[in-house]
């Protein structure tokens, strides 16, 4: 998910799969020169995707690290205050699918120009919520929008890029997500230690005002999109094929869990750190952040763990490395605490990376659809698990949030197990065949 704040991923619209939701007409082939370094329009459309990417992420997660603030704010509990993120998180989930179909009929540049636009706009108006009930409708609206930019984004750099060199397009594209991201919750904490969570999510909005007009204005036109008439029961017939495949629905599932953890850890730290006996000023909650640094590490390094353990191997690895940092951000030392936050984003990094890979190897047809179906899995994951984290923490205390985690964890191997035991039966079931 790519990383976290790169669950902006994979969605790209498959149009010549059989079931297809969306009809094309295949552009003919060297019609427009495509993209690569060196040529005029490249460097401008890697600034204009990273800058996309930043005020994207930055905008989705804006609340996150000012959760503390704004449960005092409004005097609500932190599983209330927690709704800002997951109502975003969880709307973003909802509209991955329907817009990455919405995107081959109108286009991927006019995708995302619309929902950089909307959710700036909205952005600009969060800062001035006169309540809590206000604040989670805007950012819903604002998870809704941003839904159609990674839904747009690597269809696009399929089509306007070389082969060769769209791998480094991509990666561009995915800092820019994770840089916005941890950039967004660093810059709300330090804000808001001065001026207070509305300015610090005023902070966040101009910011991405600012990365929507760059995008705007260095974005090179589409050469190579060809319109398509969209087909809701195709589209509506490969997700139930999707649905209906079991190692699909457990890689899915996989990636939910992973992310329940990263959610309920991350949207309650700040309360943790806040309190006794740590009582950290809210700049330096949101400087924890950048402990996202590890994942892009782990992220790299899950396809060489995968080559030398196999897929299981390096989940069973994510989640011990997941596991071992759980307990240990029990201890009330924050040395233990910042290790244990280090291992646990380095585990969820290599597991949703293993997880997210693997969806697109096992789908044969409507890889896009399946990508997608993956991010909307995660995204809930990510809603849950920032609710529920909060719920468990107003409840029971950070013991209680480390308890949500390991039972997300255990889920992640029951499902692990149970497919390793399907995969060896399959396997002895194909023995006497090819005897």
């Amino acid at each position: 998910m790519p990383p976290a704040d790169t669950g902006a991923s994979t969605v790209v619209v498959d149009a010549s799969a059989p079931s297809s939701p969306v009809t094309t007409t295949a552009a003919p082939a060297g019609a427009h020169e495509r993209l690569e370094p060196g040529r005029p329009g490249y460097r401008k459309m890697s600034f204009a995707l990273f800058a996309a990417g930043v005020a994207a992420f930055a905008l989705l997660y804006s609340t996150q690290a000012l959760l503390p603030a704004i449960s005092a704010s409004y005097g609500v509990s932190a599983g209330q205050a927690s709704w800002t993120v997951s109502a975003a998180t969880g709307a973003l989930a909802l509209c991955v699918l329907p817009l990455s179909a919405l995107s081959e009929r109108f286009g991927r540049r006019q995708m995302m120009t619309a929902s950089l636009t909307v959710a700036v706009l909205v952005g600009m108006l969060v800062p001035f919520a006169p309540s809590i009930g206000w604040l989670i409708a805007l950012r819903a609206i604002q998870g809704a929008a941003l839904a159609g930019l990674p839904a747009s984004a690597m269809a696009y750099l399929a089509e306007e890029v070389r082969p060769k060199a769209l791998i480094a397009a991509i990666g561009l594209f995915v800092a820019g997500n994770s840089i916005g991201g941890m950039s967004g919750r660093i810059l709300t904490g330090w804000v808001a230690q001065a001026w207070g969570w509305r300015a610090a999510l005023a902070a966040v909005g101009l910011l991405a005002v600012a990365c929507a007009v760059a995008f705007h204005f260095l974005i090179p036109k589409a050469r190579n999109f060809t319109p398509g008439s969209l087909n809701p029961k195709a589209l509506a017939k490969t997700v139930a094929t999707h649905l209906g495949n079991p190692l699909l629905v457990r890689l899915y599932a996989i990636g939910a869990l992973f992310m329940t953890v990263f959610g309920a850890v991350y949207t309650v730290i700040g309360y943790r750190l806040v309190d006794e006996p740590f009582s950290l000023p809210q700049g330096i909650v949101g400087s924890i952040f950048l402990v996202y640094l590890v994942g892009t590490v782990s992220s790299a390094a899950a396809g060489r763990l995968v080559a030398r353990l196999g897929r299981r191997g390096a989940l069973y690895l994510a989640v011990s490395t997941t596991t071992a940092g759980l307990l240990l951000s029990l201890a009330d030392q924050l040395a233990s605490v910042l290790l244990g936050l280090v291992l646990i984003t380095a585990g969820f990094f290599a597991g949703h990376a293993v997880a997210s890979s693997s969806v697109s190897r096992t789908a044969t047809t409507g890889r896009a659809q399946a990508s997608a179906l993956y991010q909307s899995a995660y995204y809930l994951g990510s809603s849950a698990g920032g609710t529920l984290g909060a719920v468990a923490f107003h409840a029971g205390g950070w013991a209680a949030t480390v308890a949500l985690g390991l039972l997300a964890v255990l889920g992640v191997v029951s499902i692990t197990l149970y497919g390793t035991r399907v995969a060896r039966a399959e396997r002895r079931a194909l023995i006497p065949a090819t005897r």
